[in-house]
């Protein structure tokens, strides 16, 4: 495929006339899978030295703080919650700690760190490739033989997969180490009693890190599409950042429900699979 080609196909989802919604959704629908298959195909063509690894520092340790107190505390507000209404009722906390762990695996950890990575990285993977396409330089690329799409889809693409996986266990530990000192200081559970693996089975770990390569690889392909989209200066990368990390939200979430609903028939049918990790 040519850079021709590439660019053609990339014009062609930004009509030049306001669409009506339908036919917009159309446009943008073909454009994200003429993406992602351009994507999947660069994944064997050369890569700059080094990018993919800049961009794992880029979306996983500049990434570990947001992730950390807005998961912690969440998870803290959390347990708190919970242990609250179950005193109120029934007073048994011994199983608070073990639901917790098990609604963290599978969907808590995985759909909100989905949401704040679509909220920082994607907006930052919009604005750098916006901002390239107004000034030129992805045209310039094109001049010099460069596919746009190898040099600046692919290397996010393949970081934001590894990294994002790595935040869910990272995420994971903070959000069990938080929620069991708030069960403690709040409720006097004694942490052992709390970290309890025993709900957790082989489908929940399975749908988690499912969700999270999902979601890794929707952030920077709807990201990235924004960015190469761009259009009008300053005021269209603006727009271009806004449309990412509103699509990159509303892909996780609707991947989310999908992938929730496949899970809860296959991988998690019954709650079956060898329990205690």
């Amino acid at each position: 495929m040519t850079a021709a080609t590439d660019s053609a196909r990339l014009d062609d989802v930004q009509p030049r006339r306001r669409p009506g919604l339908i036919a917009a959704t159309r446009a943008h629908a073909r454009g994200l899978t003429s993406l992602f298959l351009r994507t999947i195909a660069g994944l064997r063509a050369r890569r700059p030295k080094g990018e993919v690894a800049r961009h794992m520092y880029f979306i996983g340790n500049k990434s570990l703080g947001f992730v950390a107190i807005t998961l912690g505390t969440l998870g803290m507000v959390l347990v708190f919650q919970a242990c609250l209404q179950v005193s109120r009722i029934t007073g048994d906390l011994s199983m608070v700690g073990a639901e917790y762990i098990k609604g963290l695996v599978h969907e808590f950890v995985p759909s909100i760190a989905a949401q704040m990575l679509a909220c920082r990285v994607g907006a930052g993977i919009a604005a750098e490739i916006g901002s390239m396409v107004v000034t030129e330089q992805v045209d310039a690329l094109r001049m010099n033989g460069v596919e746009p799409v190898v040099y600046l889809i692919v290397p996010r693409f393949i970081a934001s997969i590894i990294m994002t996986v790595v935040l869910f266990v990272f995420a994971l530990a903070v959000c069990i180490l938080t929620g069991a000192l708030s069960a403690y200081y709040s409720f006097h559970v004694n942490p052992q009693v709390f970290i309890d693996f025993g709900r957790v089975s082989y489908g929940d770990v399975a749908t988690g890190l499912i969700k999270c390569s999902t979601y890794g690889a929707a952030i920077p392909l709807v990201a990235g599409y924004c960015g190469l989209t761009a259009r009008g200066g300053s005021e269209g990368v603006g727009k271009a950042t806004t449309s990412a990390v509103i699509g990159s939200a509303f892909a996780c979430i609707v991947l989310d429900f999908i992938i929730s609903g496949l899970a809860y028939f296959t991988l998690q049918a019954g709650d079956g699979g060898p329990k205690g990790f």
